[in-house]
């Protein structure tokens, strides 16, 4: 049984990675793009307002269960999509990608450079997202840290000798039931 576990999870996360592409081809084909309102301030990724360097996104996943105990959930995979404008400065369909799946302990990586973002397009402004968890028996995101409704990138740590922007996120929650108070312990 334990095999079969290790055969299935990378192929749920190739199903997820292949449904993000899909939608982010299909909103580049329709025009009107995948393109959530925000009604929080924005916040730039670089100087100028544009993907100048590369960023990277840092942050812990974790299950939260009934008795609050937190349980580090390896496996689990966070979405980060940004709002993205052509050469002449109009707005885009989003770019997303996913992040590495969480490690033992929780945590989750994901780069980005600029030569990775196709077209001629720049990226203004990012959020990540809960997307995936690997557990059946913990998988209900909760908008704890804006898990759900997306955390935005906003301050961050410049690692000059990696010539990178380090953002931390989070933490994020899954729990085993769904909850209407998913905003806050």
């Amino acid at each position: 049984m334990a095999d079969l576990n290790l055969v299935l999870f990378p192929a749920s996360l190739l199903l997820v990675m292949i449904s993000s592409l899909v939608l982010v081809i299909n909103a580049s084909a329709s025009g009107e793009g995948y393109s959530p309102k925000y009604d929080v301030e924005k916040t730039n990724v670089g100087k100028d307002g544009l993907l100048s360097t590369i960023i990277a996104i840092q942050g812990l996943v974790y299950c939260k269960s009934d008795s609050n105990n937190l349980i580090p959930l390896e496996g689990a995979v966070t979405r980060i999509t940004c709002l993205a404008v052509d050469e002449r400065g109009f707005e885009t369909a989003p770019f997303t990608f996913l992040s590495n799946a969480c490690n033992p302990k929780g945590y989750f990586f994901a780069t980005l450079s600029p030569a990775e973002v196709q077209d001629g397009r720049k990226l203004k402004e990012c959020r990540a997202f809960l997307e995936l968890s690997p557990s059946d028996a913990c998988n209900f995101p909760t908008d704890v840290n804006k898990g759900i409704a997306g955390a935005l990138l906003g301050s961050f740590r410049l690692l000059e000798d990696k010539k990178m922007k380090l953002y931390t996120v989070g933490p994020f929650f899954f729990t085993p039931e769904p909850n209407s108070n998913s905003d806050g312990f």
